[in-house]
């Protein structure tokens, strides 16, 4: 391979909408729906075709706080860098695109378990809803070591966790400048490595499986790692042919070691070698549809979980009542996959999009700085 497909020039396209790194976005984002979802099957996933639907979740989830610091690094990372937005107008920025949103699903699962008990349904597992871990989670405090992390709306507990993250991205950003491009690179790799082995030590386990109340803990490193990518992706020009074939070899690579184990720390090279990969790609036709379909994906995390509590609350009445056959069960499995992926869609266009909007034109008219188009494709899977 000639050195003219690597080098040190200043030519890495910019991150844009409607490319590889937004399908990347939709990607993971269906595939945590699957995560979430396989469980609810007649037969688990994980069971009748293969352990990774259940294992891989830590994946998606690697995936997905990684991605935040790369494109957050791509997207804000000049702004804050030399002063042109402040630390408290990007952390006010990032929880406003968040929380609104979380807070709706929070209270919506909160009136669904209320008005299912007011008609006398009781949840299948009461211990997903104990009141004594809503607080936390409403607040989006509980990857900080507070009581608070199981049940609900689990998943929010990698937002809690970024929340932290945009607290200390622009005091990690000016590290990592400091660094130059192979210190950094070199700095945020140890940095995983160390605070993997830490966690083995110290809890006897890998960082990747620590708590949700650690999730904070959890995230900081691999946010941090994406941040190092993005650095070696705006000063590194990787030729876009070269950046296809890693992409797609990272891939099948991913695809291959996950069939046989979790090889985590293998898996997470190969997770950056596509986000490398992708952000490498000038985006020379962008895509309406694929772009349409990425500034969903934060619904659909958002979402998924409520629409899977309410469609099966309902389904396993229906399952227990009629002795529904085995293949009827799979068709409503099915649908409830369709559903959660449709409500997100109409989560957006209806809730979370015309609230944005006037969160950014309030925004505008207040002192926050901030940039006036959002144009990572993948302003990670938080928006």
């Amino acid at each position: 391979m000639a050195w003219t497909a690597i080098s040190t020039r200043n030519e890495t396209p910019p991150i844009a909408r409607g490319g590889w790194l937004d399908a990347l976005r939709f990607i993971v984002a269906t595939m945590i729906v699957l995560h979430h979802f396989q469980a609810a099957g007649p037969i688990p996933l994980a069971e009748s075709l293969h352990p990774v639907f259940e294992r891989g979740g830590f994946l998606l989830t690697n995936f997905f706080l990684i991605d935040s610091g790369y494109v957050l690094m791509r997207v804000y990372g000049g702004a804050v860098g030399r002063g042109a937005m402040s630390p408290g107008d990007f952390f006010i920025k990032r929880f406003l695109r968040v929380y609104p949103a979380h807070l709706i699903m929070g209270l919506a699962l909160v009136s669904l378990v209320l008005l299912s008990a007011a008609f006398g349904v009781a949840p299948r597992n009461p211990e997903w809803f104990a009141w004594d871990q809503l607080g936390a989670q409403l607040t989006l405090t509980q990857a900080f070591g507070i009581h608070g992390g199981l049940g609900w709306n689990a998943p929010s507990w990698s937002i809690s966790a970024l929340i932290g993250c945009y607290v200390l991205f622009p005091y990690i950003l000016r590290v990592l400048q400091g660094m130059g491009l192979w210190g950094a690179m070199a700095g945020v790799i140890l940095l995983y490595l160390a605070a993997n082995e830490a966690a083995y030590a110290f809890l006897g386990y890998p960082v990747y499986q620590m708590p949700m109340k650690f999730g904070f803990l959890r995230a900081l490193p691999l946010f941090i790692l994406g941040m190092g990518l993005a650095v070696f992706s705006e000063k590194v020009f990787v030729a876009p042919r070269l950046a296809r074939i890693v992409g797609i070899s990272a891939a099948v690579g991913l695809a291959v070691v996950q069939w046989f184990d979790k090889n985590a720390l293998i898996s997470l090279t190969f997770i950056s070698l596509i986000i490398i990969a992708a952000g490498a790609i000038p985006v020379v036709n962008p895509s309406k549809l694929i772009e349409r379909a990425s500034v969903v994906s934060f619904s659909m995390f958002i979402t998924n979980e409520v629409v899977r509590i309410a469609w099966f609350g309902v389904a396993n009445v229906l399952i227990a009542k009629y002795a529904l056959s085995t293949g009827v069960q799979w068709g409503i499995w099915c649908a409830g996959v369709l559903a959660a992926i449709g409500f997100a869609f109409a989560f957006h266009a209806v809730i979370d999009d015309p609230m944005q909007s006037r969160i950014k034109r309030w925004l505008s008219r207040s002192k926050i700085r901030h940039r006036p188009v959002e144009q990572g494709a993948m302003v990670s899977l938080e928006g």
